[in-house]
């Protein structure tokens, strides 16, 4: 998914390091391109939509305010899971800055987003670029394990409760009623999530709700807006299982976008066993 041409055209670099930047809006109804692989890294990410990508041996959930960097020759696909604006970014393969071996998530903050929209819009010679494409890469830093972790379930008979609430984190309904939404037993629903994600299911749909937080505090939403739309009424809770699961306060994420801040979410943070695969 993540090199294929959005609805704009892709913009073509010339001798940049970024060979080409294509953004605009995805819909799961779009026609992705099957696993495939090039010498060329990538860089993609959404702005509002939410998107899995399969690279190399992992499935890697993507919201909102996210990216995930993809080395040459690792094969990828993907499938957009809700609406919204995208963007990817190809980069020379014996110019790249970035040389990160392993696919990597990253936090895509306004600054970054403001940054790619920028660098599209002005012609490769125009003298701002290299500032502009310096500081790009300075913002390229890996967000922490547990940012970006979510282990999406492939039995059939639970994909698609992990994928709607994905793209609803607010839906409320439980074991019971999503039992007889997918026609299974609901202690056969307990046992397949537990199996397939290592969390049962309560504990699963928290970090999914976490997960689509970060997203929107990077983004700059006050708190408690953040917490009424992942599906918490009270401030309070919200801040208690979002500090349980990622070792900060949500406060901690809303200016990840400074290079500083990233660096210091990353060297503060703890592993956890959840999991953006």
């Amino acid at each position: 998914m993540a090199d294929h041409q959005y609805p704009e055209t892709a913009t073509r670099l010339g001798a940049s390091p970024i060979l080409s930047i294509a953004h605009g809006a995805v819909a799961p109804a779009m026609k992705l391109p099957a696993a495939h692989s090039h010498p060329e890294p990538l860089l993609m990410g959404t702005a509002t939509a939410t998107v899995t990508v399969t690279a190399g041996d992992r499935d890697w959930l993507v919201p909102p305010g996210y990216g995930l960097w993809i080395p040459g020759n690792v094969e990828h696909s993907g499938e957009i899971l809700r609406r919204g604006e995208g963007f990817t970014l190809v980069f020379a393969a014996d110019r790249s800055p970035i040389d990160w071996p392993e696919p990597t998530g990253v936090i895509v903050g306004p600054l970054l987003r403001e940054l790619i929209d920028h660098l599209q819009r002005i012609e490769h010679n125009d003298p701002t670029r290299p500032a502009a494409e310096s500081l790009l890469f300075a913002l390229l830093r890996p967000a922490s394990s547990h940012d970006l972790r979510l282990i999406m379930p492939t039995d059939p008979r639970i994909r698609p409760i992990a994928e709607q609430l994905v793209a609803d984190p607010a839906d409320d309904r439980g074991v019971d009623a999503w039992a007889a939404e997918v026609h299974v037993g609901a202690r056969t629903l307990s046992r397949l999530f537990a199996a397939e994600t290592g969390l049962p299911f309560a504990r699963w749909r928290t970090y999914a709700r976490v997960h689509a937080a970060i997203g929107l505090l990077v983004g700059g939403d006050p708190v408690g807006a953040v917490a009424r739309a992942v599906g918490y009424r009270k401030t309070s809770a919200f801040i208690a299982a979002f500090s349980r699961v990622t070792g900060h306060t949500p406060g901690t994420y809303r200016d990840a976008n400074r290079p500083e801040s990233n660096q210091t979410l990353n060297r503060n943070s703890t592993t956890s066993p959840s999991a953006m695969t």
